[in-house]
């Protein structure tokens, strides 16, 4: 159980998760915005400070409640970015779409401590690091930013060392990936907390498809509920992922939208309160959908 329905933002920015808030419990729309030509998703990516906020303003018209704003690929296999290109083409984009949607709170997708800080500055609230502090070299800036800022923080699980030392307790077939998160989780919280990080300032994020086997996904999709014990708002970025055409037998990310649909709309039932998408329209009326329908079911 959370201690709070809210997560207070900057400047009066919000993000709300209670069945009593404006958003009047639903799983929240995470829209996707890629600074980069090197997504897995060519139909996320976007040039320039100027495409970035007009895509941005679609995004909030088609009902985006967060956008989150990276440069930096995390498909498998990207070779990452170099900090100070990163900076170049990362803060121009957030301080451009800051300007055109100042009450929207804004992600910056950045595993780099400061990138983080200057995507602070320009008018982020979140920082959303797919390292889960995995990154020996990033951890002890990324907690005191994360201490002097106060900024909401997206704690990741990234699998199999998909961006630093491996995490995998095991790679079995028996292997319990849901317990493995449990105390991925337990033990990140713990060592955010001790670096004088308020606890409901985290945002948890089971990173499917970071180093994990389309039947690891599967599972914790299936048991995502087990995450609740935690008492922290969860995230899930599923959105036309690997695991999805494997299922689906569709190798082409353009071809994944139903099964996306479809995990969006698991996690509007499971009580989900974010989704990482790159379609939000569609996703929006799924997890309103999905949601309208959990409401009416039997606790």
């Amino acid at each position: 159980m959370r201690s709070s329905e809210n997560l207070a933002l900057f400047d009066g920015r919000t993000l709300f998760f209670g069945p009593s808030s404006p958003a009047s419990g639903r799983t929240l729309i995470m829209g996707i915005l890629n600074i980069n030509d090197d997504s897995f998703y060519s139909g996320s990516r976007v040039r320039g400070a100027e495409a970035a906020a007009l895509r941005a303003l679609q995004m909030a018209r088609d009902g985006a409640d967060i956008i989150d704003i990276g440069a930096e690929s995390t498909r498998p296999g990207s070779s990452g970015l170099d900090e100070r290109f990163e900076l170049e083409v990362l803060i121009p984009a957030i301080k451009s779409v800051r300007k055109a949607l100042p009450d929207m709170p804004i992600s910056a997708d950045t595993r780099k401590s400061a990138v983080a800080s200057a995507s602070i500055e320009a008018g982020a609230d979140i920082v959303n690091d797919v390292s889960g502090l995995g990154l020996p070299d990033e951890r002890e800036n990324m907690l005191r930013l994360l201490t002097e800022s106060g900024a909401a923080y997206v704690l990741t699980h990234p699998g199999d060392g998909h961006w630093g030392p491996s995490e995998r307790l095991g790679k079995n077939d028996g292997d319990d990936i849901m317990s493995e998160l449990l105390s991925f989780f337990s033990e990140r919280i713990e060592m955010i907390s001790g670096a004088g990080v308020a606890r409901d300032r985290i945002i948890i994020d089971p990173g499917i498809g970071f180093g994990k086997r389309p039947e690891d996904n599967l599972d914790i999709m299936a048991n995502i509920g087990e995450l609740k014990r935690l008492g922290l708002p969860i995230l899930v970025g599923a959105s036309r992922k690997s695991f999805i055409g494997h299922i689906l037998e569709q190798p082409d990310p353009a071809d994944r939208i139903e099964g996306t649909l479809a995990i969006s709309a698991i996690c509007a039932d499971r009580g989900v309160e974010i989704v990482r998408a790159h379609d939000v329209l569609e996703n929006r009326r799924a997890v309103l959908m999905a949601g309208a329908v959990r409401r009416r079911s039997p606790q």
